[in-house]
């Protein structure tokens, strides 16, 4: 099958449905980028999205565009991505838009926010609602192009060294926990840091934090966290459906042919949709291995969840106020997310419910 009549006539879901066509040897590459990642290579979930773009992106145009990946701390540092974009040193970066709210809150929608949105509803903002058109108007100040490329699902609320009964025990609390979050757990009276997921392990062994959050129980168990904190709370209520990027140069981006554009489109559009499938299939199993390891499962405390949800409320408007970039988009992820959690109401919810409680 010719590779450009797909592309021009298939659109992304014939290209995704049509096959690969055979590598070309990288030699004869017309464009070859370089791709930084935030996250490091044993993490074959997260990192791996980049891998399969990288992939995709030389499969479908014969060898002629070739990107290569590199772990956190090859190129830069695991949380230097939208620099390095930004300023070219590298033409592109797979990363999770809320490690940057430190330069304009506004990053964090663009991956996830508390109590915002899950997956299914963060896909459906980005491709069909306003999230991906008000997100790439945004991101534009820093030269970046952005495309969907990963979602983790609603994720695991973190391990502790102790166990948490009540709000009580998040006040002094030294927390680990990515991106925006941190500032509902500083609300909450709570000590928020930001780590790499590398250097997770070390710090919560040697009692530098009090707990940590990375993503679920195949990840986390990868890092080998339970051998160190023994309580795995649920849910990750910051990250209903934290979405991963794939952040290009705009220059980078305007210098590649229409073909080459649909390429990386199409690449980007079958990671986003594979590193969900792979959490989805891979977490089940890891849980029970942790559970058969004596780890403690416990859902947060009922007043943890109120004061959280409270917290992040007066968070947004306070921001409302404050920052007219957070409240365009903000107020747009809100009015959308009213519309998706009273559909969800009445099919998702109501049937992920009833099959939960059967006996299968």
């Amino acid at each position: 099958m010719d590779r450009r009549s797909v592309i021009k006539n298939a659109g992304i879901a014939g290209v995704l449905a049509a096959g690969a066509a055979p590598v070309v040897h990288a030699q004869g590459a017309a464009v070859r980028w370089r791709l930084a990642s935030s996250f490091p290579k044993s993490l074959d979930t997260i990192f791996g999205a980049a891998e399969t773009i990288a992939k995709k992106v030389s499969e479908m145009s014969g060898g002629k565009f070739v990107i290569s990946t590199h772990a956190a701390g090859e190129l830069m540092p695991a949380l230097g991505i939208v620099d390095g974009v930004q300023n070219g040193t590298v033409e592109c970066g797979h990363t999770c838009a809320y490690y940057y709210f430190g330069k304009d809150e506004t990053f964090a929608m663009g991956t996830s926010v508390p109590f915002g949105l899950n997956s299914r509803q963060m896909s459906a903002w980005m491709f069909e609602g306003n999230g991906g058109k008000l997100m790439r108007e945004f991101y534009a100040k820093y030269n970046i192009v952005n495309f969907p490329a990963g979602n983790t699902g609603a994720q695991m609320g973190g391990w502790y060294r102790k166990e948490i009964k009540s709000a009580a025990d998040i006040k002094g609390l030294k927390f680990r926990v990515g991106g925006f979050a941190g500032k509902v757990i500083e609300r909450m009276g709570g000590v928020p840091t930001s780590i790499p997921g590398g250097e997770i392990y070390q710090a919560l062994e040697k009692g530098t934090i009090d707990a940590a959050e990375w993503i679920g129980p195949y990840d986390d168990q990868k890092l080998g966290f339970n051998k160190v904190a023994p309580f795995y709370y649920y849910p990750g209520w910051w990250e209903g459906g934290p979405e991963v990027d794939l952040f290009v140069n705009d220059k980078a981006y305007a210098a590649l042919s229409a073909e080459n554009k649909a390429i990386l489109e199409a690449a980007t559009a079958y990671a986003h949709i594979e590193m969900q499938a792979k959490y989805d299939a891979k977490n089940p199993m890891a849980l029970k291995q942790l559970v058969g390891a004596k780890t403690k499962v416990l859902p947060f405390p009922k007043d943890v969840l109120d004061l959280a949800f409270k917290e992040s409320m007066a968070l947004y408007e306070d921001l409302r106020g404050k920052n007219p970039q957070w409240k365009k988009v903000y107020d747009d992820m809100s009015a959308f997310r009213k519309d998706q959690n009273l559909w969800f109401r009445f099919t998702e919810a109501k049937f992920d419910s009833f099959m939960q409680s059967q006996k299968l």
